[in-house]
């Protein structure tokens, strides 16, 4: 079943019934803005819906460490209140995850359809899951905002942290900066292609050499592909969507 968070510190009939109509379809887990009770949940979230009222928007830290764990797992954000508060939110979490905003007085059936159509449209269900790694953070800005409205792309600014997140998780696909401090691309496709829990995620380079010497090292390591970081974004779009479209058609 998956899984909707639902953030309010203080109890309320409307939010309550939110709650409840959610949990027809849903694991619905509430909790207040506490750091520790957003931190003991550890599986996977489809959805936050937050409750913004005065008490909760005190809570500074929590929202910021809330917005910190929204970005790193692509979690979508609905979010409930007055004019304020919901402004207060805005100040706080990236625009791109606020997915809907329901001003108070509220239609309890419009929430919870709006919260659903979403999920099953859009959710983490439906979308690949893509790695970036690339020890540039502009890169990583770029390419998320270039893949995230079709896939789940998570960020990751290393090699080290890359290999942190796929002991834990499983990507459809990873693009991988080739040059690196510490720990290059190379290195980490070496590792991958050693370990038996990962060594089939496919991989697709970003580099942004395209001399020969270049281009042939890097396809010496057998990847799935290789992307120049001077390619249009538009090309590099489509260029993974055609590699998951293929996958598609292979798999039939």
């Amino acid at each position: 079943m998956q899984n909707v968070i639902l953030i309010m510190n203080t109890q309320s009939y409307i939010i309550t019934s939110v709650k409840t109509q959610l949990e027809e379809k849903y694991h619905v887990i509430q909790i207040e803005a506490e750091i520790e009770q957003l931190q003991s949940i550890k599986d996977s979230v489809d959805a936050i819906v937050i409750y913004a009222e005065e008490s909760l928007m005190e809570r500074q830290q929590f929202l910021v460490f809330m917005k910190d764990r929204c970005i790193e797992e692509d979690t979508p954000v609905f979010v409930i209140g007055d004019t304020d508060d919901v402004r207060g939110v805005e100040s706080i979490l990236p625009g791109h995850l606020v997915k809907k905003i329901f001003q108070r007085p509220i239609d309890v059936r419009e929430v919870v359809k709006e919260v659903d159509t979403y999920i099953q449209n859009y959710g983490r269900q439906n979308k690949k899951k893509i790695l970036v790694v690339d020890d540039s953070g502009a890169m990583l800005r770029s390419i998320k905002a270039l893949l995230e409205d079709r896939y789940q792309v998570i960020l990751a600014n290393s090699g080290t942290m890359a290999i942190k997140y796929l002991t834990l998780n499983r990507p459809d696909l990873i693009l991988l900066d080739y040059e690196m401090p510490v720990l290059d691309g190379r290195k980490v496709l070496e590792m991958i292609r050693t370990d038996m829990e990962f060594y089939d995620v496919p991989v697709i380079f970003l580099t942004s050499k395209s001399d020969k010497e270049s281009v042939t090292n890097v396809l010496a390591l057998k990847p799935e592909g290789y992307l120049l970081k001077t390619m249009k974004p538009e090309q590099i779009r489509r260029e993974i969507d055609e590699f998951f479209e293929k996958r598609k058609i292979n798999s039939l």
